[in-house]
């Protein structure tokens, strides 16, 4: 007799997103139930409710269903709550850093819609490893303390939102680490000798222009722009014949939120800098992170664009500018994150640079920090696995 295959429904991910770190989260997330389900020796059919958006979704198969969700959707009783009813599993991954108040109430109360109309289906609810907070208003504490208390799991990227979590009450926290560790991606060719030196820049075009606003709401402590600059031209002008590529990971081809495209930000660099390497506008997230993985040396302000260099054996200098990055790299204790909202410009250039000159121990402290995280994000896995076979 055939098994009816396990039904899990994603919420809070995308198939599509512009950022390819959000992406990367979902490629991941299906990649590790789709281990789970080998192991348990069941078959899965999974559904992503995403935002409708123009862009193709770079997440398929035969056992994904990606299906467009608006506000209407889900408030009718025959979309997403007779979705989460059907379901054996809810996971919502919070688009990797949105459960919290500091981006706006419009956002939370989508989440917090979600989250309740699957506690009413009475489906298990899990939070995937994910920021959580700063939560700084009555109500949204209230909320999210509510449905974290009525999650089957709830699992936090690093310690800086465990600690949040458990602030609220929420004592039963899972502390894992970014799912897209588990990003798959095609290794790089073997390098020939005597080629050049490959650093990659990450250019934010959020960074770039000064914020959502222009107003640096980030609260940047130096000049962004000119720092980058600066960065290419020191590598550039480096003895050791560096070749440096700009690398967008949030690619926007259209719309209102082209003021945020990393790839224009870079294709004007790259004019601006005869010599440098444009890379192309990717159409994946496994197709930015192949790319990545071919560097020798690589710093970004887009955390996923790190990630994808940390856990492909790039040694990496991140450029934080907000708390998610020192909490994920330093809850595994990768140290060598600068910091643009504390830290000068020419602080941040000499760590850069040190960097590069120590990339071989970089390189090392990345594989000891790696091998952290991933025992970390096994807990999580082990706690899915344990969900999913009570289900099956």
């Amino acid at each position: 007799m055939t098994q009816t295959p396990l039904r899990i429904c994603l919420i809070m991910h995308s198939t599509r997103s512009d950022n390819l770190g959000v992406g990367a989260l979902t490629v991941s997330e299906i990649e590790i139930l789709r281990d789970i389900a080998r192991d348990i020796g069941r078959g899965i059919a999974i559904t992503v409710l995403d935002w409708k958006d123009a862009r193709a979704p770079y997440v398929g198969g035969p056992d994904v269903t990606v299906i467009d969700m608006d506000g209407r959707m889900m408030r009718s009783p025959s979309g997403f709550l007779a979705i989460a009813r059907r379901s054996d599993l809810v996971i919502d991954i919070g688009a990797g850093d949105s459960f919290a108040d500091i981006y706006g109430g419009g956002r939370l109360k989508r989440m917090f819609v979600l989250k309740y109309l699957t506690h009413l289906a009475r489906t298990p609810l899990v939070m995937a490893p994910q920021t959580v907070g700063p939560f700084t208003k009555g109500w949204s504490k209230t909320l999210a303390r509510l449905s974290m208390r009525l999650c089957a799991v709830v699992a936090s990227r690093d310690r800086l939102s465990t600690e949040a979590a458990r602030a609220l009450g929420c004592g039963g926290v899972i502390e894992a680490s970014d799912v897209a560790l588990r990003l798959p991606y095609d290794a790089p060719a073997p390098r020939v000798p005597g080629g050049p030196v490959k650093v990659g820049i990450n250019v934010s075009g959020l960074l770039m222009g000064g914020g959502y606003t222009g107003r640096n709401e980030f609260g940047l402590t130096m000049d962004y722009p000119g720092l980058i600059r600066d960065l290419i031209r020191h590598f550039q002008n480096h003895p050791a014949g560096c070749e440096v590529h700009l690398v967008p990971h949030v690619i926007v081809r259209s719309g209102p939120m082209v003021g945020e495209d990393d790839y224009r930000a870079s294709e004007a660099l790259a004019a601006e800098f005869p010599g440098s390497v444009l890379a192309p506008a990717f159409d994946s997230p496994s197709e930015a992170k192949s790319y990545i993985a071919g560097l020798d040396f690589f710093m970004g302000a887009r955390m996923h664009a790190c990630i994808a260099a940390f856990s492909s054996g790039v040694p990496v200098v991140p450029m934080a500018y907000s708390r998610k990055f020192e909490g994920l790299f330093g809850t595994i204790g990768y140290a060598r994150t600068v910091d643009c909202t504390t830290q000068s410009a020419d602080t941040i250039r000499d760590a850069i640079v040190q960097g590069f000159e120590d990339r071989a121990e970089l390189q090392a402290e990345a594989a000891a920090a790696l091998a952290r995280g991933r025992e970390k994000l096994a807990v999580y896995e082990d706690a899915l696995r344990a969900l999913l076979a009570r289900a099956a």
